[in-house]
């Protein structure tokens, strides 16, 4: 969970922002405050990854309070002002939201922050000695992703293979029905460990660790799903092959 404040002094705005960061799993609202100077004795007191942040306020501005902070968060300003736009991103805003915005909007800057919090997660972390992983101690890898008018979690280790279908994704996961998003073949590869994923077609992307054969140019999952093996991808996935056959191809 990303633990997240809000700052406006007008209610309405604060209702708005409280209402949005609800409907996102992945967001946790620590307070909604009404000035920058509440939102410093907050800070004080608690860990947050996340601010939204008007810049117009009375006693402190957004971006004078961003500047006064010494362990900062991630940023996204929330403002009605396009004269703002140049001054927040010269403090490293994440975001700029020009009011009024809806909720999609606002879900993609959520979504941006989910990615950086995510590489600054990575970046933290202290290394440790490499262990081999049992399959019961792997730990689960996860997205979310937009389907049926929700947000989704998706648990990676079930992902069979995906399909691209014109704008849209279909992900066939393990006992469990597809799921159809809204989303680019190549935004998902990035998104993807390359350790596990890897795409084999322009219209495919297969989780190696689910591969049950191989035979004729196709991929086997099980016994009737057959995923072809695109000309400029068969390189790539005959240099997998070859690191993990116990043989010669």
């Amino acid at each position: 969970m990303i633990r997240c404040i809000t700052i406006d002094d007008e209610p309405l705005a604060l209702i708005q922002l409280t209402g949005y960061i609800q409907k996102v799993p992945f967001l946790e609202l620590v307070k909604a405050c009404n000035s920058a100077l509440e939102a410093l004795d907050l800070l004080a007191r608690e860990p947050v990854d996340l601010i939204f942040a008007d810049i117009n306020m009375p006693d402190l501005n957004g971006v004078d309070f961003v500047k006064s902070l010494v362990n900062r968060p991630i940023v996204i300003f929330t403002t009605a002002y396009t004269e703002y736009a140049i001054e927040g991103f010269r403090v490293n805003a994440l975001d700029y939201l020009l009011k009024p915005f809806g909720y999609n909007e606002f879900l993609t800057a959520a979504n941006k922050a989910l990615h950086q919090y995510e590489l600054q997660s990575k970046v933290q972390l202290p290394s440790t000695p490499s262990v081999q992983e049992t399959p019961a101690e792997k730990e689960s890898l996860n997205l979310f992703i937009k389907a049926d008018y929700k947000m989704i979690r998706l648990d990676m280790n079930k992902i069979i293979y995906m399909e691209s279908q014109n704008e849209y994704i279909r992900i066939f996961l393990e006992e469990q029905k597809p799921i159809m998003t809204l989303l680019s073949m190549k935004k998902l590869e990035e998104r993807l460990p390359a350790s596990q994923f890897m795409r084999v077609h322009r219209s495919y992307i297969v989780n190696l660790e689910k591969i049950t054969a191989v035979a004729n140019n196709r991929i086997i999952y099980g016994k009737d799903t057959y995923i072809p093996i695109g000309n400029q991808y068969k390189d790539k996935f005959n240099e997998y092959l070859e690191k993990h056959y116990l043989g010669k191809l």
